[in-house]
């Protein structure tokens, strides 16, 4: 089962590699790691996907709450959340597949962030089931590149 770990730590050098060593030492794979500096800027928040049984699971949350560096570990995948992911793919046109690409574009409220004679890059946000059905759609006119963030969430709060 895939786990979505919310992980406030240090904001150093070196913090990165001492989280993701944890993972290789175990030999746990990451599925997607996204890390940014929070509201304090003393502190950063890695968004860690993970695959994983719960004792698995379980194991890496001790493991990590171990490092001096990190001072909370959230896991996230039995919360409400709001989680996004951000795409950009760059596919190939012709003159007679370019409408046919821009109308797919538009249905998964995708954006064109450069246009060329031969190709188009396009900005995809959502979650990762979205962009998984663009690059589906797309992938038959010729699908050169593709880069993915990884997952970001955020708890959803009653207000």
């Amino acid at each position: 089962m895939l786990h979505t770990l919310a992980v406030l730590v240090e904001n150093n050098p070196g913090v990165l590699t001492r989280v993701s060593g944890l993972f290789a030492r175990r030999a746990y794979n990451i599925n997607s790691l996204s890390v940014c500096q929070t509201e304090d800027p003393g502190i950063s928040r890695m968004t860690i996907m993970v695959d994983g049984d719960d004792a698995v699971i379980e194991q890496v949350t001790k493991q990590l709450i171990k490092l001096v560096v990190v001072h909370k570990v959230t896991d996230l995948t039995e919360e409400q959340i709001v989680d996004r992911e951000l795409a950009l793919v760059r596919v190939k046109v012709k003159p007679d597949t370019r409408l046919e690409i821009l109308q797919i574009v538009d249905v998964f409220r995708g954006r064109v962030v450069d246009m060329g004679r031969t190709n188009v890059t396009v900005e995809l946000t959502g979650d990762a089931e979205k962009i998984d059905a663009f690059v589906r759609t797309i992938r038959p006119f010729g699908l050169m590149e593709l880069v993915r963030t990884g997952n970001i969430a955020i708890t959803r709060l009653d207000s």
